[in-house]
């Protein structure tokens, strides 16, 4: 009976010290600090990992994330120098260094990533609003976002937060603004296109005009020349057919004539209405008949009389020269019908 009740004591007593020795013990994880508090005030401040003993049913712990945490922003509109409105999307990120100002400020990470947007926006308005939209987009980003960090940095202090980083995610103009840009931009763009249309245009044309006086002078020159050279075979052309007229003119008219023949009487049309006793024809006509005709009288009058060869000599330079090939000139052309 005394064992009995005496077992059930010590079964008691050893669930009473489980108990204690549970509450009287904590984890700290290596992503976690833990501050110790006793009826609400801080007793303590935990941040190595590992097993740690607090005051049973009076200490509580209250576990910070020792992590690097996010705060995302949601985009806002902000008026920069140029009095450009700006649509910018930007982003932090921060730890807990104080857990203690930390709890007895923000209280909790809900807390503390609401106090850090209004001040993320803040900061971002002052610093964003002394540059020019050009600087913000392109020329000096960095800086800038290095200025917003800071100065959100310094604020975050009296959470016992520190700001590790601040980033512009995107930094456009509203919707709006951004069509009137654009159709702008187009506009310009257009009338840059037709500024340089006009101008290749009309060197296009100085071009063509001065290649068109080159053409025309090198022409006018081409056929000064021409004219000259043709000129000068001209004259002495003339100078070699006056030559030969002046040696035999006989020979030379009936050269002359000859080629008009050959002009004038084409194969495929030898029709011509002329006289059939025409100066055209005059190597045409039968002179040997008269000759005949007058050699006669010429015997009546002086029947003793015999021609010399000195005066045959003029009769046979008188008779007609020889043909031309191919044509006959002992008959006399029949006048077309």
């Amino acid at each position: 009976m005394r064992l009995g009740i005496a077992g059930g004591i010590l079964a008691v007593v050893v669930v009473l010290l489980a108990i204690v020795a549970y509450t009287a013990l904590f984890t700290v994880y290596q992503t976690q600090q833990a501050l110790v508090v006793r009826f609400g005030e801080p007793v303590r401040i935990v941040t190595a990992p590992g097993l740690h003993f607090k005051v049973p049913f009076i200490d509580n712990v209250i576990y910070v994330d020792k992590r690097i945490l996010d705060l995302e922003n949601p985009a806002q509109e902000v008026i920069a120098s140029d009095q450009k409105r700006l649509v910018v999307d930007a982003f932090a990120r921060y730890k807990v260094v104080n857990p203690l100002r930390f709890y007895q400020t923000v209280n909790s990470i809900d807390g503390a990533n609401s106090r850090l947007a209004t001040l993320l926006n803040g900061a971002l308005r002052r610093v964003l609003g002394e540059a020019t939209l050009t600087e913000v987009v392109r020329d000096q980003r960095e800086e800038l976002m290095s200025r917003v960090r800071q100065q959100l940095d310094h604020e975050a202090q009296a959470f016992g937060i520190s700001v590790v980083d601040v980033r512009i995610r995107r930094a456009d103009l509203p919707e709006q603004n951004s069509q009137a840009i654009y159709q702008r931009m187009q506009t310009e763009r257009q009338r840059e296109a037709a500024e340089f249309r006009a101008q290749g245009s009309q060197r296009s044309q100085e071009i063509r005009a001065r290649a068109d006086r080159d053409v025309t002078v090198l022409v006018a020159e081409a056929t000064s020349k021409a004219e000259q050279t043709r000129g000068e075979g001209d004259a002495l052309r003339n100078r070699i057919f006056a030559k030969a007229f002046s040696k035999d003119p006989d020979f030379f008219s009936f050269y002359r004539t000859m080629q008009a023949y050959e002009a004038g009487l084409k194969p495929s049309d030898t029709r011509m209405l002329l006289r059939p006793d025409s100066e055209f024809f005059r190597y045409f006509a039968n002179r040997g008949t008269k000759d005949q005709a007058q050699a006669p009288s010429a015997t009546k009058t002086s029947p003793a009389a015999t021609p010399s060869k000195s005066s045959a000599q003029p009769q046979s330079s008188a008779q007609p020269p020889p043909s031309a090939p191919g044509r006959s000139l002992s008959a006399t052309p029949q006048p077309a019908q």
